[in-house]
């Protein structure tokens, strides 16, 4: 709507000048395509910055179903939509369009009980989660800059699966703008104006350490993705001062720079103190709860989305190849941390995010074949 009432302004304006000229209207450019095929799934660390819009599916597999027939059908599903030949599409140009695919804990146990992501998530504090939105057989995570893609690649998607999945719930979500916080490393804001997603494991050295999975082909090339849908008390955190909200994350709100000063990407030092022997970052202040090196964990690549529905609030989605570097880090926080006092969890699940595939390897082919 904003969009085309900036147009038709833009318009009426050119028209109205001494000639009475008209305008011409400037197509937007399409973002460049995204590869969908090799040895990572697209929609992880590529593209980078991540797409504006998401949606991500959350469903079950019928107990009669097969997982590799199924997986491998919406693998070439993912090809037709991003190389942007299924006529799902509506003729709706895929741009940067990503799908990335992940199986729930239920499924890896039944290719292997001591395969990474075989294992549940466990139950936290600050929970309200619905059973129905915990858990689950299958991730489907679509991103694109075009908000009209996301919805449309998802129908097809589902369309392709038929009556074989059942969907247990969805959340859409838009990330704010990007703000430099690096060398080519940007993040955005979120709803509590701070700007999110800053450390991670950004070099290649850091992704193959904390990031991608290794070990049995079956699931090399892969990682370990946690989703948790979170309400956010936006007026309870408004309502505090800006100290008072930047003493809650351990940053500056204006620019992401950790309270010890510094560059935004530069890590917080955690021993600073004030002349009268205060911490700079707070001992409960997010940075330090959640710091790596105070957890004993590796680095989590973090996503969030903003959300207004069911409520406001934030989509969470870390990815890191070993599951105890979330579950260590928010048993951590939840002894201390300040920010969960503004959030509630609605749901929940952990997903082993597929390695890569291409023509002659379907998505999902090294953990269930591709046999019915």
């Amino acid at each position: 709507m904003a969009a085309g009432l900036t147009a038709g302004c833009t318009a009426d304006v050119a028209g109205s000048g001494r000639h009475g000229a008209s305008a011409t209207a400037v197509p937007a450019s399409t973002p460049a395509p995204v590869p969908t095929l090799g040895g990572h799934q697209a929609g992880v660390t590529l593209p980078q910055p991540a797409q504006g819009n998401l949606l991500l599916v959350v469903a079950d597999l019928g107990t009669t179903v097969s997982a590799g027939p199924l997986l491998a059908e919406l693998g070439a599903t993912v090809r037709t939509l991003t190389d942007g030949t299924d006529p799902r599409l509506l003729g709706l140009a895929p741009g940067d369009l990503t799908v990335t695919v992940g199986v729930g804990p239920r499924l890896v146990r039944a290719a292997g009980a001591k395969l990474p992501g075989a294992t549940d998530l466990p139950r936290f504090s600050r929970e309200r989660i619905a059973p129905g939105a915990r858990g689950g057989d299958l991730l489907i995570q679509i991103c694109a800059s075009d908000p009209l893609v996301v919805p449309v690649a998802a129908a097809a998607l589902l369309d392709r699966a038929g009556d074989r999945v059942h969907e247990r719930w969805r959340q859409s979500g838009r990330r704010g703008t990007n703000v430099p916080v690096g060398a080519e490393l940007a993040a955005p804001r979120n709803l509590l104006g701070f700007i999110d997603g800053i450390v991670g494991p950004h070099t290649a050295a850091e992704q193959r350490r904390d990031l991608w999975l290794t070990g049995p082909s079956a699931v090399a090339g892969g990682t370990l993705a946690v989703v948790r849908r979170m309400e956010l008390d936006l007026p309870r955190f408004a309502a505090l001062s800006v100290a008072e909200q930047e003493a809650v994350f351990g940053r500056r709100r204006a620019s992401g720079a950790p309270l010890s000063g510094g560059a935004v990407a530069s890590g917080p030092d955690l021993g600073a103190k004030t002349p009268d022997g205060r911490y700079l970052v707070p001992a409960n202040a997010h940075v330090r709860r959640a710091h790596a090196n105070v957890v004993g964990a590796g680095l989590m690549l973090r996503r969030s989305y903003s959300i207004d529905e069911p409520a406001p609030g934030l989509l969470f989605i870390s990815f890191q190849n070993d599951l105890r570097t979330f579950t260590a880090t928010l048993t951590h926080m939840d002894a201390a941390d300040a920010l969960l006092d503004f959030t509630t969890t609605t749901a929940s699940g952990t997903f082993l995010i597929l390695p890569g595939f291409d023509r002659q390897r379907p998505l999902g082919v090294g953990l269930f074949g591709v046999q019915g």
